[in-house]
Protein backbone atom coordinates (compact mmCIF):
# COMPACT_ATOMS: atom_id res chain seq x y z
CA UNK A 1 0.00 0.00 0.00
CA UNK A 2 1.03 3.67 -0.42
CA UNK A 3 2.95 5.11 1.85
CA UNK A 4 0.31 8.40 1.74
CA UNK A 5 -1.78 9.59 -0.82
CA UNK A 6 0.47 12.35 -2.42
CA UNK A 7 2.68 8.83 -3.61
CA UNK A 8 -0.35 7.11 -4.43
CA UNK A 9 -1.70 5.44 -7.95
CA UNK A 10 -4.96 7.27 -6.64
CA UNK A 11 -2.93 10.84 -6.62
CA UNK A 12 -1.73 9.97 -10.33
CA UNK A 13 -4.95 9.10 -11.43
CA UNK A 14 -7.42 12.06 -10.20
CA UNK A 15 -9.40 12.78 -13.28
CA UNK A 16 -10.87 16.33 -14.61
CA UNK A 17 -14.59 16.75 -15.24
CA UNK A 18 -14.62 15.82 -19.03
CA UNK A 19 -13.00 12.75 -18.58
CA UNK A 20 -15.90 11.64 -16.42
CA UNK A 21 -18.92 13.25 -18.16
CA UNK A 22 -17.21 11.45 -21.43
CA UNK A 23 -19.94 9.08 -22.89
CA UNK A 24 -18.30 5.98 -25.27
CA UNK A 25 -19.32 5.87 -28.62
CA UNK A 26 -20.68 2.61 -28.47
CA UNK A 27 -23.02 3.80 -25.59
CA UNK A 28 -23.98 6.91 -27.62
CA UNK A 29 -25.20 4.38 -30.30
CA UNK A 30 -27.68 3.16 -28.06
CA UNK A 31 -28.88 6.63 -27.09
CA UNK A 32 -27.55 6.77 -23.60
CA UNK A 33 -26.65 10.14 -22.50
CA UNK A 34 -24.37 11.85 -20.10
CA UNK A 35 -27.50 12.10 -18.23
CA UNK A 36 -28.65 8.62 -17.95
CA UNK A 37 -24.66 7.48 -17.05
CA UNK A 38 -25.12 9.84 -14.13
CA UNK A 39 -28.48 8.18 -12.96
CA UNK A 40 -27.22 4.52 -13.60
CA UNK A 41 -24.14 5.56 -11.32
CA UNK A 42 -26.38 6.99 -8.83
CA UNK A 43 -28.71 3.83 -8.95
CA UNK A 44 -25.91 1.47 -8.73
CA UNK A 45 -24.03 3.17 -6.11
CA UNK A 46 -27.15 3.23 -3.97
CA UNK A 47 -27.43 -0.82 -4.64
CA UNK A 48 -23.93 -1.57 -3.76
CA UNK A 49 -24.84 0.24 -0.75
CA UNK A 50 -28.11 -1.59 -0.27
CA UNK A 51 -26.19 -4.81 -0.35
CA UNK A 52 -23.26 -4.08 1.43
CA UNK A 53 -25.72 -3.49 4.50
CA UNK A 54 -26.93 -6.53 4.47
CA UNK A 55 -23.49 -8.36 4.16
CA UNK A 56 -23.09 -5.67 7.17
CA UNK A 57 -19.14 -4.59 5.87
CA UNK A 58 -17.67 -1.31 7.04
CA UNK A 59 -18.72 2.23 5.80
CA UNK A 60 -14.87 2.09 3.66
CA UNK A 61 -15.47 -0.99 1.83
CA UNK A 62 -18.76 0.50 0.24
CA UNK A 63 -16.57 3.69 -0.32
CA UNK A 64 -13.69 1.69 -1.86
CA UNK A 65 -16.60 -0.08 -3.84
CA UNK A 66 -17.99 2.92 -5.52
CA UNK A 67 -14.53 4.49 -6.27
CA UNK A 68 -14.33 1.49 -8.33
CA UNK A 69 -17.28 1.31 -9.69
CA UNK A 70 -17.03 4.78 -10.92
CA UNK A 71 -13.62 4.32 -12.15
CA UNK A 72 -14.06 1.69 -14.30
CA UNK A 73 -17.00 3.77 -16.55
CA UNK A 74 -14.10 6.38 -17.30
CA UNK A 75 -12.46 3.87 -18.81
CA UNK A 76 -14.77 1.33 -20.19
CA UNK A 77 -18.55 1.64 -21.31
CA UNK A 78 -21.70 0.44 -20.19
CA UNK A 79 -22.21 -1.63 -23.18
CA UNK A 80 -18.95 -3.76 -22.77
CA UNK A 81 -18.91 -3.67 -18.57
CA UNK A 82 -22.57 -4.77 -17.75
CA UNK A 83 -22.83 -2.15 -14.78
CA UNK A 84 -25.19 -4.50 -13.18
CA UNK A 85 -22.43 -7.35 -12.54
CA UNK A 86 -20.18 -4.85 -12.69
CA UNK A 87 -21.78 -2.87 -9.22
CA UNK A 88 -21.78 -6.17 -7.10
CA UNK A 89 -18.45 -7.90 -8.52
CA UNK A 90 -17.20 -4.18 -7.50
CA UNK A 91 -18.12 -4.87 -3.93
CA UNK A 92 -16.66 -8.01 -3.81
CA UNK A 93 -13.19 -6.94 -5.15
CA UNK A 94 -13.30 -4.08 -2.34
CA UNK A 95 -14.19 -6.39 0.61
CA UNK A 96 -11.23 -7.96 -0.54
CA UNK A 97 -8.93 -5.02 -1.41
CA UNK A 98 -10.06 -3.79 2.57
CA UNK A 99 -9.58 -7.03 4.42
CA UNK A 100 -13.20 -7.42 4.68
CA UNK A 101 -13.62 -9.97 2.88
CA UNK A 102 -17.27 -10.93 1.79
CA UNK A 103 -17.93 -14.53 1.03
CA UNK A 104 -19.15 -14.92 -3.04
CA UNK A 105 -21.61 -17.33 -2.21
CA UNK A 106 -23.59 -14.75 0.84
CA UNK A 107 -23.28 -11.90 -1.99
CA UNK A 108 -24.92 -14.47 -4.71
CA UNK A 109 -27.71 -14.64 -2.52
CA UNK A 110 -28.33 -10.71 -1.77
CA UNK A 111 -28.00 -10.01 -5.43
CA UNK A 112 -30.74 -12.51 -6.31
CA UNK A 113 -32.67 -11.06 -3.60
CA UNK A 114 -32.22 -7.70 -4.83
CA UNK A 115 -32.62 -6.41 -8.20
CA UNK A 116 -30.10 -3.86 -9.92
CA UNK A 117 -33.26 -2.32 -11.88
CA UNK A 118 -36.79 -1.25 -10.96
CA UNK A 119 -38.23 -3.57 -13.49
CA UNK A 120 -36.12 -6.72 -13.32
CA UNK A 121 -38.11 -10.18 -13.20
CA UNK A 122 -35.47 -12.78 -13.77
CA UNK A 123 -32.11 -12.55 -12.06
CA UNK A 124 -29.25 -13.48 -14.59
CA UNK A 125 -25.91 -14.19 -13.11
CA UNK A 126 -24.27 -16.73 -11.06
CA UNK A 127 -21.24 -17.03 -8.77
CA UNK A 128 -19.00 -17.52 -11.84
CA UNK A 129 -20.00 -14.55 -13.49
CA UNK A 130 -19.21 -12.30 -10.30
CA UNK A 131 -15.81 -14.39 -10.29
CA UNK A 132 -15.27 -13.97 -14.06
CA UNK A 133 -15.92 -10.36 -14.03
CA UNK A 134 -13.50 -10.02 -11.15
CA UNK A 135 -10.33 -10.58 -13.18
CA UNK A 136 -11.81 -8.48 -16.02
CA UNK A 137 -12.07 -5.24 -13.75
CA UNK A 138 -8.29 -6.00 -12.21
CA UNK A 139 -7.43 -5.47 -15.56
CA UNK A 140 -9.53 -2.12 -16.23
CA UNK A 141 -8.21 -0.93 -13.10
CA UNK A 142 -4.97 -1.75 -14.27
CA UNK A 143 -4.47 -3.50 -10.72
CA UNK A 144 -4.15 -0.37 -8.63
CA UNK A 145 -6.81 -1.11 -6.12
CA UNK A 146 -5.55 1.63 -3.12
CA UNK A 147 -8.48 4.13 -2.57
CA UNK A 148 -7.72 6.97 0.10
CA UNK A 149 -11.17 8.62 1.55
CA UNK A 150 -12.09 11.63 3.31
CA UNK A 151 -12.68 10.01 6.64
CA UNK A 152 -9.41 10.39 8.71
CA UNK A 153 -8.21 13.67 7.09
CA UNK A 154 -12.29 14.77 8.12
CA UNK A 155 -12.10 13.51 11.78
CA UNK A 156 -8.41 15.68 11.77
CA UNK A 157 -9.56 18.65 10.39
CA UNK A 158 -12.59 18.98 12.43
CA UNK A 159 -10.44 18.25 15.78
CA UNK A 160 -8.00 21.05 14.80
CA UNK A 161 -11.16 23.70 13.89
CA UNK A 162 -12.46 22.89 17.02
CA UNK A 163 -15.76 21.80 15.32
CA UNK A 164 -15.73 17.88 16.55
CA UNK A 165 -19.93 18.88 17.33
CA UNK A 166 -19.99 18.32 13.65
CA UNK A 167 -18.81 14.85 12.96
CA UNK A 168 -21.85 13.31 12.16
CA UNK A 169 -23.23 16.11 9.84
CA UNK A 170 -20.24 15.97 8.23
CA UNK A 171 -19.23 12.26 8.03
CA UNK A 172 -22.83 11.78 6.36
CA UNK A 173 -21.72 14.57 3.40
CA UNK A 174 -18.82 12.93 2.94
CA UNK A 175 -21.35 9.08 2.75
CA UNK A 176 -23.16 10.93 0.40
CA UNK A 177 -20.50 12.68 -1.78
CA UNK A 178 -20.03 8.75 -3.40
CA UNK A 179 -23.41 9.63 -5.28
CA UNK A 180 -21.02 11.91 -7.25
CA UNK A 181 -17.59 11.36 -9.07
CA UNK A 182 -15.83 13.68 -6.75
CA UNK A 183 -13.72 10.99 -5.21
CA UNK A 184 -11.60 10.28 -8.42
CA UNK A 185 -11.18 14.37 -9.31
CA UNK A 186 -10.07 15.70 -6.00
CA UNK A 187 -7.75 14.76 -2.92
CA UNK A 188 -9.76 13.16 0.02
CA UNK A 189 -9.26 16.09 2.01
CA UNK A 190 -10.49 18.84 0.19
CA UNK A 191 -13.56 16.81 0.09
CA UNK A 192 -13.55 17.00 3.53
CA UNK A 193 -13.23 20.66 3.23
CA UNK A 194 -16.34 21.53 1.56
CA UNK A 195 -18.30 19.00 4.04
CA UNK A 196 -16.81 21.09 6.95
CA UNK A 197 -17.68 24.17 4.52
CA UNK A 198 -21.21 22.88 4.28
CA UNK A 199 -21.28 21.31 7.73
CA UNK A 200 -20.59 25.39 8.95
CA UNK A 201 -23.72 26.50 6.82
CA UNK A 202 -25.83 24.16 8.24
CA UNK A 203 -25.29 24.88 11.68
CA UNK A 204 -24.35 27.87 11.46
CA UNK A 205 -20.66 27.81 12.73
CA UNK A 206 -18.06 31.00 11.82
CA UNK A 207 -14.98 28.97 10.21
CA UNK A 208 -14.11 32.03 7.83
CA UNK A 209 -10.75 32.68 10.08
CA UNK A 210 -10.17 28.87 9.98
CA UNK A 211 -10.49 28.08 6.30
CA UNK A 212 -8.36 31.67 5.89
CA UNK A 213 -5.51 30.38 7.69
CA UNK A 214 -5.52 26.64 5.99
CA UNK A 215 -5.05 28.98 2.59
CA UNK A 216 -6.86 26.60 0.88
CA UNK A 217 -8.32 27.81 -2.69
CA UNK A 218 -11.96 28.39 -1.62
CA UNK A 219 -13.59 28.50 -4.87
CA UNK A 220 -12.41 24.84 -5.30
CA UNK A 221 -14.24 24.10 -1.82
CA UNK A 222 -17.19 25.99 -3.07
CA UNK A 223 -17.43 24.08 -6.18
CA UNK A 224 -17.17 20.90 -4.57
CA UNK A 225 -20.03 22.00 -2.08
CA UNK A 226 -21.91 22.87 -4.62
CA UNK A 227 -21.55 19.71 -6.76
CA UNK A 228 -22.85 17.78 -3.29
CA UNK A 229 -25.85 20.13 -2.99
CA UNK A 230 -26.46 19.09 -7.23
CA UNK A 231 -26.72 15.31 -6.11
CA UNK A 232 -29.24 16.24 -3.07
CA UNK A 233 -31.43 18.29 -4.99
CA UNK A 234 -31.27 16.30 -8.36
CA UNK A 235 -30.16 13.01 -7.53
CA UNK A 236 -30.64 11.77 -4.06
CA UNK A 237 -34.28 10.56 -4.60
CA UNK A 238 -34.49 9.62 -8.56
CA UNK A 239 -38.26 9.14 -10.01
CA UNK A 240 -38.61 5.19 -10.73
CA UNK A 241 -39.38 6.26 -14.64
CA UNK A 242 -36.05 8.39 -14.79
CA UNK A 243 -34.07 5.11 -13.65
CA UNK A 244 -36.37 2.53 -16.07
CA UNK A 245 -35.46 5.28 -19.31
CA UNK A 246 -31.88 4.98 -18.86
CA UNK A 247 -31.57 1.02 -18.18
CA UNK A 248 -33.62 0.25 -21.35
CA UNK A 249 -30.95 1.54 -23.43
CA UNK A 250 -28.45 -0.90 -21.67
CA UNK A 251 -27.71 -4.35 -23.83
CA UNK A 252 -29.99 -7.15 -22.79
CA UNK A 253 -28.17 -9.52 -20.87
CA UNK A 254 -27.36 -12.61 -22.33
Amino acid sequence: MAANFWTSSHCKKLLEQEDIAHVSPIDQNRGLTTEDAKIIKVHLSNYIRKLAQHAKVRQRVVATAIAYFRRIYTRKSFSEYDPRLVAPTCLYLASKAEESTVQAKLLHYYMKNFGTAPDEKVFRYEIKDVLEMEMRLLEALDYYLVIYHPYRPLVQLLQDAGLTELIQTTWALVNDSYGTDLILMYPPYVIALACIYIGCILKEKDARTWFEELRVDMNVIKNIAMEILDFYDNYRQIPEERVHAAFIKLPPRS
